[in-house]
């Protein structure tokens, strides 16, 4: 096992599923792990799993909601003022509306979530980063992107949305976001990836309406287990062999081409210029 002590990792999403189970193999390495999550309660939980599972890291836990921007910058704030290194950010937290949800910040919440809160997440940890290096950005992207468009016109659905156009479009733009991150950080010694962990039984799918819930029910049963899906993640986060490794996707913990739109290097700058102006930054 690798001995990753005096490595900081920062992983959303993890009060559960693939985030939960990548945070216990990380700490069991050594790192020490910094949690997010939404829920206070189940985060709290979560962190004792890992604390058990630590080889000699601390634990620590930030709650924040990442469909609001301000609570975003609010939870950069708090990393920035606790953790003077940080090595890994692992932006794993997703999720899907099964109806058109606008957040308070007028955005499709699931491109929100998806896109955006990452997006704005690594953008204010970049001089972290750059400053602990070597440092890597591992996104939790999926294989949906391949079925996906990016309509420029309509990145907020505003004319006709779906379950999976929305959840498609939010993991294409983690493609995009990765392969735009990684041109940007050439010489820096961060690296960024993504990858599709795998058909993956957990809690993301739990809003789907009531007629598909049989049939995801019955899905589960050839899914992936969280500790499956999570070794792609732990593997980009930690392993020697990947460290000059970046701009990639990886489906099957190989890397492979994702979708053509997915390797087009002006959607990427457009997305990233677009996604700037939606969260108020300098593109």
């Amino acid at each position: 096992m690798l001995d990753l002590r005096g490595c900081t990792i920062l992983v959303t999403g993890a009060s559960s599923g693939i985030g939960l189970a990548a945070s216990e193999e990380l700490a069991a390495m050594g790192a020490e792990l910094v949690l997010v999550g939404r829920d206070p309660t189940r985060l709290a939980a979560a962190a004792a799993a890992v604390r058990a599972r630590s080889a000699a890291g601390p634990v620590s836990t930030l709650a924040c909601d990442l469909s609001s921007l301000a609570a975003v910058r609010g939870l950069t704030a708090e990393v920035l003022g606790r953790h003077p290194r940080l090595h890994v950010l692992v932006n794993n937290a997703g999720g899907v509306s099964p109806t058109r949800q606008v957040t308070a910040d007028g955005l499709e919440r699931t491109f929100a979530v998806n896109h955006l809160a990452p997006y704005l997440l690594t953008r204010l940890l970049l001089d972290r980063l750059v400053a602990s290096a070597p440092a890597r950005i591992v996104t939790v992207s999926s294989v949906a992107h391949r079925r996906a468009h990016l309509d420029f016109g309509d990145l907020q659905l505003e004319r006709g949305y779906a379950i999976m156009r929305a959840y498609g479009q939010s993991k294409l733009a983690n493609v995009l976001f990765t392969r735009e991150l990684a041109r940007r950080l050439a010489g820096t010694r961060v690296t960024a990836n993504c990858l599709h962990p795998g058909a993956v039984a957990t809690r993301i799918w739990s809003g789907a309406r009531g007629f598909a819930r049989p049939l995801l029910a019955l899905a589960k049963l050839f899914m992936l287990t969280p500790e499956e899906g999570a070794r792609t993640i732990v593997h980009l986060a930690s392993e020697p062999e990947v460290a000059q490794l970046t701009g990639a996707y990886l489906e099957k913990g190989e890397v492979v081409d994702p979708a053509p739109q997915a390797r087009d290097d002006a959607a990427a700058r457009r997305l990233w210029e677009e996604s700037a102006r939606l969260v108020g930054l300098e593109a």
